[in-house]
């Protein structure tokens, strides 16, 4: 007789005590101290059938609670997130074996919670581990009982949610993939009378719009039909997902709509002005979309006379807005912890920046307020000043309401006027002096939030305003508003501080010199600013003193504003520990002043320098030993600080010197040159290249250590976070290079050949790393010709490419000299590339420099004298405005 397997059974002790932890742990009570309970749920956690217990209280433990049942399910999840690949078969066969009964299950809370946990087992193991889970699931989906067909749908959209790729695969012993089973189901529950079973298909599918398998793009007529059914369904939450729907294929396959656009735009414009907000802002999101999807304008442009009066009443505030609560604060109240946001620093990038930089917004809230003013904006800069006539009189008409009671259409006005300010700059331009005349009082207006979206608005006006400041009236103008952003920073409320000082900031970096008169007026307002406000306002004061001297630079070096300027800065520079997170905005703040200042940040430079150095040697222990360190690690603080040295570097040129030389910077900076944090890295080789230009023979002791690891950063996998370290690394290695000369020859072969590759495949970098590879590249040809020269064919064509793109300048010139000596070396390796040769010396709109004039005519004569006939031939497949150039040399 064949023995039959022992099923796993709890033990009754063992099944009572951990309930009894479940039960101590989810009470409300105060008395019970829940660290120790977790402690000893913890120490359960070891043996190696905790979790079948906890299975078998959520699925079999009918007379508990549901509140443990569901305790003991959660904590079985998060235990199997980390423990399920180690558990033996027999356990993880258990648990699976348990769960599939329990998909229709009476209550739904057990129901959502066994979903769950199936969710996260499929993330672990895929489908093909577990046979019995897509007959289980399909099974209760067919059944026509309510409770299995929400277990089922349950599971299933956590899965599509979570691992959507894993039912578009295909299964060992499947005919064919999970999705072509699932899909027609999902699309048959659009139909359903239940609204969860409607809300978690047409959820399921959703997740399939951005991988789109074939089974949806077969279906896509189907899945259309569907949506249009759904679309006045009475369930809000179906609603919002018919929109986020329509949305998705806007943006991922725009085709699929186009057919039914008109349909699709009608009922979009319905839904934006859905009683529930939550279903008006995603149909509101689809107005961006479709611009983004370059779908035919003319379409959108017959909607506009209804859309954008829906958008101006969608962008007053709501009643139950959160911003309300915050606009009543005033500047008595000490900042919250939650009101501070998260800050993040951008190390410093060598050359042309074409990073994204947008301002992270990802900390506010994203409602339709926001959403809608997004879309004015889109609309501006598409249709320009078409969209005004539709828009100007409705603009007029709330700025002209009056009565407290109508402030909300007054600033939703305002808000309106800024979101249009460039698309629509044209059309406004010839009143422009009208509409600053008409904001100018509102940063007055007893409303803060009215006093606040006016800061903003006329920022978004400045760079016009400058350009106008050339005319007397102009110029009273954009006195007036500068005069009015000042006298807004130092404002009772927090929000207008914030505004002001923010609005404040956009106009220093428009305006930069035409800021120099008012200097000591600013700065007074900025430092008067720096000593009233609370935390979180404080970071803008740094950044807007940071932004000041970006702006102005060395006409900030006068003794009459560094008394303004220095002592509160100084002042609360010392009152920060070490460890204490305010220091990052502050360091930022002094790195650019150090820079704008030059050798007049000398009187301050030593206690910065040696406070930089005290944070990195803190943060390099605390990483190895916090409790020694007495910190907890966050590299910010190296970043930063090495930020700012980099900004002393460059700041006082050689004069860092005295700074340096008896220090331990050096073994410092080579630390962080290997550190495994990419943003330590790419300070750490911009803080190398810096020092290298100004004081290179401090590095001379390390040297070929400093080389080596920078030269490896270039053949790294240049993901994101790689290509910002590499374009330092690169541009460093280049800057040594001029200053040590043949010191840099062993490494020369290998990095030649990686800047070959990197050339090769400048597509898929970004063009700041394009700009330096061909630069350094230049230089080390230039020093070492004999090393480059044989391997010119395979980076000739691409490194011209490059080297057409970068603006005059020294660098250029540097690189130059590379490309005539390399071609000096071996002529024949560049006449394949020619072409590209001629093209990359016609880029020069002047070569100041004498010697590369020479170098580079002799290059261009010297081909002509070798081509002898066929030198005709290659001029002849150059555009003419490249020939013209060319004249100069006399070929």
């Amino acid at each position: 007789m064949a023995a039959t397997a022992v099923v796993w059974q709890p033990r009754d002790d063992g099944l009572a005590e951990i309930c009894s932890l479940l039960e101590q742990q989810i009470s409300p009570s105060s008395v019970v101290d829940k660290s120790q309970i977790w402690k000893q749920l913890q120490h359960f956690s070891q043996f190696p059938d905790f979790n079948n217990y906890l299975v078998f209280i959520l699925v079999r433990a009918e007379g508990k609670s549901v509140e443990v049942r569901q305790a003991a399910g959660l904590l079985l999840k998060n235990n199997l997130r980390g423990a399920y690949p180690s558990m033996t078969q027999e356990n993880q066969k258990y648990i699976k074996s348990e769960l599939l009964p329990c998909l229709g299950a009476a209550d739904r809370n057990i129901r959502t919670t066994v979903g769950t946990i199936i969710s996260v087992i499929v993330n672990i193991e895929g489908v093909s581990g577990w046979h019995e889970l897509l007959p289980a699931l399909v099974t209760c989906l067919d059944s026509n009982d309510l409770n299995h067909m929400d277990g089922a749908m349950d599971a299933l959209s956590k899965i599509c949610e979570d691992i959507p790729h894993v039912l578009d695969t295909e299964v060992p012993g499947l005919a064919e993939r999970p999705i072509n089973i699932f899909l027609p189901r999902l699309l048959q529950f659009f139909q359903s009378p239940h609204a969860s079973l409607r809300k978690l298909a047409l959820g399921s599918v959703n997740q399939y719009i951005i991988i789109m398998p074939a089974a949806l793009y077969n279906s896509l007529d189907k899945y259309l039909q569907g949506l249009f059914v759904l679309a006045n369904d009475p369930v809000p939450e179906v609603r919002k997902l018919v929109c986020a729907a329509f949305v998705h294929l806007t943006e991922v396959l725009p085709s699929s709509i186009e057919p039914h656009l008109r349909n699709v735009m009608e009922y979009m414009l319905q839904v934006n002005r859905d009683p529930d907000e939550e279903v008006s802002l995603e149909a509101c999101e689809f107005w961006s979309a479709y611009c983004d999807a370059q779908l035919p304008p003319e379409n959108l442009k017959e909607f506009l006379p209804r859309l954008i009066p829906v958008l101006l009443e969608n962008m007053a505030y709501a009643d139950d807005d959160e911003s309300l609560l915050d606009a009543e604060e005033d500047e008595s109240q000490p900042d919250r912890d939650q009101d501070l946001k998260p800050r993040f620093h951008t190390s410093r990038l060598h050359g042309s920046e074409d990073f994204d930089d947008d301002d992270d917004d990802s900390f506010n809230v994203w409602n339709l307020r926001k959403c809608s003013a997004a879309a004015i904006d889109v609309l501006s800069n598409v249709f320009g000043d078409e969209i005004l006539p539709a828009l100007m009189p409705l603009i007029q008409k709330n700025l002209s309401a009056s009565g407290d009671e109508a402030w909300k259409q007054r600033e939703a006005a305002v808000l309106a006027l800024g979101a249009i300010a460039e698309g629509c700059m044209n059309g406004l331009y010839p009143h422009l002096s009208e509409i600053v005349a008409f904001l100018l009082p509102l940063l007055d207006d007893k409303f803060p939030l009215i006093r606040s979206i006016s800061c903003w608005t006329l920022s978004r006006f400045g760079k016009y305003l400058i350009q106008e400041s050339g005319n007397p009236k102009g110029y009273e103008q954009f006195e007036k508003v500068l005069m009015g952003l000042l006298r807004r920073l130092l404002d009772t409320n927090k929000r207008v501080q914030e505004a002001a000082c923010s609005a404040f900031a956009t106009v220093e970096e428009d305006a930069a010199e035409e800021l120099v008169p008012h200097l000591g007026v600013i700065l007074q307002h900025l430092m008067c600013a720096f000593g009233k406000y609370q935390r979180r306002n404080l970071r803008i004061v740094y950044d807007a003193i940071g932004t000041l001297a970006d702006s102005v630079r060395e006409e900030l070096n006068k003794p009459a504003y560094l008394e303004i300027l220095m002592p509160p800065l100084v002042a609360k520079w010392q009152q920060l520990s070490n460890s204490d997170k305010d220091l990052f905005p502050l360091l930022e703040c002094f790195t650019s002043i150090s820079q704008a200042l030059g050798v007049g940040f000398a009187p301050f430079a030593q206690p910065v320098f040696q406070r930089c150095m005290d944070i990195i040697q803190l943060q390099q222990l605390a990483k190895v030993n916090p409790a020694s360190a007495g910190a907890q690690y966050d590299r910010e603080f190296i970043v930063c600080s090495l930020d700012l040295l980099s900004g002393l570097a460059e700041g006082l040129g050689s004069g860092i010197e005295s700074l340096v030389q008896q220090s331990n910077l050096r073994d410092l900076l080579l630390n962080c040159c290997i550190d495994e944090a990419a943003d330590v890295r790419q300070s750490a080789f911009a803080l190398m290249g810096d020092l290298a230009r100004v004081f290179p023979v401090y590095l001379q002791p390390r040297l070929l250590d400093f080389l080596e690891i920078a030269s490896q950063q270039l053949s790294a996998n240049l993901n994101r976070e790689n290509l910002s370290v590499a374009n330092n690394a690169c541009w460093a290695i280049g800057e040594l290079a001029v200053k040590v000369r043949q010191e840099v020859s062993p490494i020369v072969a290998k990095v030649v050949s990686s800047l070959g590759l990197i050339l090769q495949h400048g597509e898929g970098v970004n063009k700041a790393l394009v700009e330096n590879s061909a630069i350094t590249l230049g230089r080390l040809a230039w020093i070492r010709p004999d090393l480059v020269a044989p391997h010119m064919d395979h980076f000739m064509k691409p490194w011209c490419m490059a080297l057409s793109m970068v603006r005059d300048d020294i660098e250029k010139e540097d690189a130059f000299r590379g490309l005539c000596a390399v071609v000096k070396v071996n002529p024949s390796g560049g006449v394949s590339s020619l072409v590209f040769i001629c093209q990359a010396i016609a880029s020069w709109h002047e070569i100041r420099s004498e010697d590369v004039q020479t170098e580079v005519s002799q290059v261009l004569n010297g081909y002509k004298h070798m081509l002898g006939n066929s030198w005709a031939e290659c001029l002849s497949a150059l555009d003419p405005p490249v020939k013209e150039r060319l004249a100069r040399y006399q070929v």
